[in-house]
């Protein structure tokens, strides 16, 4: 044995009860302490797990609430298309000669007002056009009864505004031809060579001949309807303008239409 024939002093012996007593507690907190460390990290690490629940859960919320408000928006926009639409008298008559090019709804800055400077109707009118070789039309035409006839997609290019006075490309912002196949066309002189409105614009005719009457309400009324249909589809208000404006020695519209022209363009309907 260890440390044989030592004598152990007799207070040692009095306190080793109190000795073990003190290393116990002193063990025991030991581990209480490991515990409660332990229970203070299992804490933060729920706590921090529930904090990136919360967060993907917001997020989450956030994207959802983003999704529902696009969707909502964009079924209030086709409400709004729809009963536009339904209030118009229009039938279609396609061909595939009128289209020549895609427009894109990115580029569509004007509406252009035509007489067809004839007393015809939408069917003959549509009928001529597909016959004559020259390859142009409208989007729509308008008979004197307020019924309307669309010939070709919104976003389409049609030729119905022709070539422009040389330079009013640039004064209308509509230089890029290059979306337009320019089939059918034929130059008419150096003074008149720009030919980029038909990419940007949607053409309306009325069936009317300059100086014979004055334009019937019915036509008119649904020139207001067709209008409001055009800016609804798009989502905002296209620059109004008429034939003449593109191409000066144009007659179209005619005098008979000024004062409803101005309405159009300051009110958008023909009483302004």
């Amino acid at each position: 044995m260890p440390f044989k024939g030592i004598k152990v002093p007799k207070y040692i012996s009095k306190i080793k009860p109190i000795l073990l007593v003190a290393f116990s507690c002193m063990f025991v907190c030991l581990l209480a302490g490991c515990a409660s460390s332990q229970k203070q990290e299992e804490t933060k690490d729920e706590t921090e797990s529930l904090a990136l629940n919360e967060e993907k859960g917001a997020e989450s919320q956030s994207v959802n609430e983003e999704d529902t408000q696009s969707v909502s928006e964009e079924d209030t926009r086709q409400k709004l298309i729809d009963d536009a639409y339904s209030k118009l008298n229009i039938s279609n008559d396609f061909r595939s000669s009128f289209v020549h090019g895609n427009k894109g709804s990115e580029y569509q800055k004007y509406i252009v007002l035509h007489d067809t400077e004839g007393t015809e109707d939408a069917s003959s009118v549509i009928d001529w056009w597909d016959s004559n070789g020259n390859l142009v039309a409208a989007h729509f035409i308008i008979n004197k009864d307020g019924s309307i006839v669309q010939c070709a997609p919104l976003d389409s290019i049609v030729h119905h505004a022709g070539f422009g006075d040389t330079g009013h490309n640039e004064l209308y912002g509509v230089e890029d031809e290059s979306r337009d196949d320019k089939a059918g066309t034929t130059p008419i002189g150096s003074w008149a060579s720009d030919y980029g409105m038909n990419s940007y614009s949607v053409g309306i005719e009325m069936v009317h001949i300059g100086g014979s009457e004055d334009y019937p309400e019915a036509q008119l009324e649904a020139l207001d309807d067709l209008i409001a249909y055009i800016d609804a589809y798009y989502g905002f208000e296209s620059e109004i303008i008429d034939h003449k404006a593109w191409r000066s020695g144009n007659s179209d519209t005619s005098p008979e239409f000024a004062e409803y022209f101005e309405n159009f363009k300051n009110y958008r309907t023909h009483r302004g």
